[in-house]
């Protein structure tokens, strides 16, 4: 049980994220505001006749956008969240970790703890933003998406996330800057640097544009200091089905046994049957998959792009429904194959009133690390209100 109450309450989101967030209810000719309150509920056991550990947490977000004319915009985002129930005492880690960022600055700060309690505050965006006519330019913390296919994204060089992770739509951000330089209303070039919290530097170029009705992006950089990084992106379409798609290569600069380059490609298709049915389904290869020390690490996530497989192939496929236009009921499944290993995880979201929605999640794992056999479930109930 030790084990359950090291992974914080999070599922994995069907959402589709922008960079924007938030209703933005609050306007002004020069500024915006806007964001959301939640309470999620979480249960993880083993088995539902045995001990469930139990945590509640309070999530409000903040979103703040001020513009000094048509040019130069300034953004603070920041994330509020109040965690209590069984998580602190049966992890003495869990404070720490809760608290920990990843970017060059340390923008998290536990506001205050105690044995069955904390309060955790992070700005995950914070950036000024220069755009004029065909150029953009960016400084500070953004989250910087380059990603194509839908699940897995080894193009996603610069703030890879947790797939599980359903609580946390914005995803992570990184402490960059960021150039782009648009050709054409589907083509752009552009150039992208950060630091991260060990000082290491991850920077990369990557070009966009259209031929033959398919939408192609190749990159090139490096990845945290070690790794020359190269790869392609593509999304299109065969008749009535979508085609995305990723390949990256990782090579380390200095060569040792214990580190071999790695090369992941991902392919999915995905179709929307009716406007009430959406399928899709993704493969992932790895010639290295990230040898997993447990649970946690497949759960929790943090990860670079170059570490998304636990498993040489991987397999994904989800199902939506929307029986009316207020609720959507999904399920979700991935194959591990050299984990011996699956996750299963059905959801369904309601629309209560105008802003306020309803959510109830359950995720079910079950795979082998080492020689020993993990099974968990986590149950979530979550209501949230966007302002």
């Amino acid at each position: 049980m030790v084990l359950l109450a090291s992974v914080a309450a999070a599922g994995y989101s069907q959402e589709t994220v922008t960079e924007d967030s938030g209703t933005g209810s609050g306007k002004s000719s020069w500024l915006t505001a806007g964001g959301y309150a939640s309470w999620l509920h979480t249960a993880m056991f083993d088995k539902p006749s045995e001990e469930w550990i139990n945590t509640g947490m309070l999530h409000n977000r903040l979103n703040f956008k001020a513009y000094a004319g048509n040019k130069v915009t300034f953004a603070l985002e920041l994330r509020n969240r109040f965690v209590t129930g069984d998580m602190n005492d049966l992890d003495p880690g869990y404070v720490s970790s809760l608290s920990a960022d990843e970017g060059w600055a340390d923008l998290s700060w536990n506001i205050s703890a105690g044995s069955s309690y904390v309060l955790n505050t992070m700005i995950d965006r914070a950036y000024i933003d220069f755009t004029a006519g065909q150029l953009q330019v960016r400084a500070g913390r953004q989250r910087i998406n380059w990603s194509q296919a839908l699940i897995w994204n080894p193009n996603d060089l610069f703030n890879t996330y947790s797939f599980f992770d359903f609580d946390y739509i914005e995803r992570p951000g990184s402490d960059a800057l960021r150039i782009v330089y648009s050709t054409g209303p589907s083509s752009a070039v552009e150039a992208a640097v950060k630091i991260d919290g060990n000082s290491r530097v991850t920077a990369a170029a990557l070009g966009r544009f259209s031929l033959l009705n398919t939408d192609l992006q190749l990159l090139a950089g490096v990845t945290d200091d070690e790794y020359f990084t190269a790869g392609t992106g593509w999304s299109g379409a065969i008749g009535p089905v979508s085609v995305r798609g990723e390949a990256t290569l990782f090579s380390p600069f200095k060569s040792a046994d214990a580190e071999k380059s790695n090369f992941i490609a991902t392919v999915g298709i995905d179709k929307a049957f009716s406007d009430k049915v959406t399928a899709l389904a993704q493969l992932m290869y790895s010639t290295h998959p990230l040898d997993l020390g447990g649970f946690t690490e497949l759960y929790s996530g943090g990860l670079t792009a170059r570490q998304l497989a636990f498993s040489k192939f991987s397999a994904a496929v989800q199902l939506i429904y929307s029986p009316q236009p207020l609720v959507n009921i999904s399920l979700s499944a991935i194959w591990y194959p050299d984990l011996d290993g699956f996750y299963a995880g059905p959801s369904a979201d309601f629309s209560l009133a105008e802003n306020v929605d309803f959510s109830i999640l359950w995720q079910h794992f079950s795979s082998t690390f080492g020689e020993e056999r993990t099974r968990i479930n986590l149950a979530f109930i979550r209501i949230r209100f966007s302002f």
